[in-house]
């Protein structure tokens, strides 16, 4: 768990807060609230009269929003575009965040604002059941999930990290905050459609982390030997890139993980209880597994 975790506490106890929420925009896909909401019910906290729910909240009005909040509120999830957006507003960041620029988690304690990064925690948990402990690594993409994904490759000691993006100056963000942690990493441009399958070789590493649209990411060819995939995208799945990479051979663990791993760090330090992941794992499952089902029907009626 992140540093700053607070001590557990047991259901019985009297809590001050009782309400959380996801922020983004556009927000109405999000999972987040399945996943809590789950949790909460296993941990009894609902009961309690905890609820969690989805706000549409645009980067402009992301300040006015937490400053509406009263003492109730217990903490926020936050997707894009509001990862580093939010950090000026914070009275407290965490180290690993803040050394990649981008808080998803906000916790309120004692009117004080603290911003940690569950994505990084949530990423090296699934390197770890991987068995990944070293090798070198391709990020696809340069946002602030990309820079979590290395953050997360250094932590467990991936040094040789390649970065792929559209911008030129992202990608050498990337490659700064890697230096910073002691990896070797370098940036390479985007392809164009005529040299999509020119990406191939770069791919050829022990893991790939794709953080990019699925659009974005459906010229990309695996490579010969393709390693771990892990693509951040959750709904629809499986992705282009994730359907390619495991028809080639290689191993695929899509966004549901991620999101389900670092939602369990979310709930542990807004509440101080550790939740049943695989409860929220089934849950956030069932409910793709409806949309996929929803999505083939009306295909089917076209």
């Amino acid at each position: 768990m992140a540093s700053g975790t607070p001590v557990p506490v047991t259901p019985g106890d009297s809590l001050d807060v009782r309400r959380a929420a996801v922020l983004g925009h556009p927000i109405a896909h999000s999972l987040s609230p399945v996943l809590h909401e789950t949790a909460y019910r296993n941990l009894g906290l609902d009961r309690l009269g905890w609820s969690y729910t989805s706000v549409d909240v645009t980067a402009p009005v992301l300040g006015d929003f937490i400053d509406s909040l009263d003492s109730e509120w217990a903490g926020l999830s936050l997707t894009m575009p509001l990862k580093e957006v939010v950090l000026p507003l914070l009275d407290e960041v965490d180290a690993d965040a803040a050394s990649v620029r981008a808080v998803n988690t906000v916790v309120f304690d004692d009117g004080r604002r603290k911003g940690y990064n569950t994505d990084i925690s949530g990423l090296v948990g699934i390197l770890g059941d991987a068995g990944v402990t070293g090798g070198s690594a391709v990020v696809v993409g340069a946002g602030a999930t990309a820079r979590s994904a290395v953050a997360a490759l250094t932590s467990v000691g991936v040094l040789d990290i390649s970065i792929v993006a559209r911008r030129a100056d992202a990608a050498q963000e990337l490659v700064e905050v890697a230096a910073a942690r002691g990896a070797d990493a370098v940036g390479h441009g985007w392809p164009g459609p005529a040299q999509a399958s020119s990406i191939g070789p770069i791919l050829e590493a022990d893991v790939v982390v794709s953080t990019v649209p699925a659009s974005a990411a459906s010229s990309l060819e695996p490579p010969g030997h393709p390693g771990l995939l892990i693509d951040v995208l959750y709904d629809p799945w499986p992705t282009p890139l994730a359907r390619a990479w495991g028809q080639a051979g290689g191993s695929v663990v899509g966004g549901l993980e991620l999101l389900v791993r670092q939602a369990v760090e979310q709930v542990v330090l807004m509440t101080g209880l550790l939740p049943d992941i695989e409860g929220m794992r089934r849950a956030g499952q069932v409910v793709l597994d409806a949309r996929a089902r929803a999505s083939d029907i009306a295909q089917a009626d076209e």
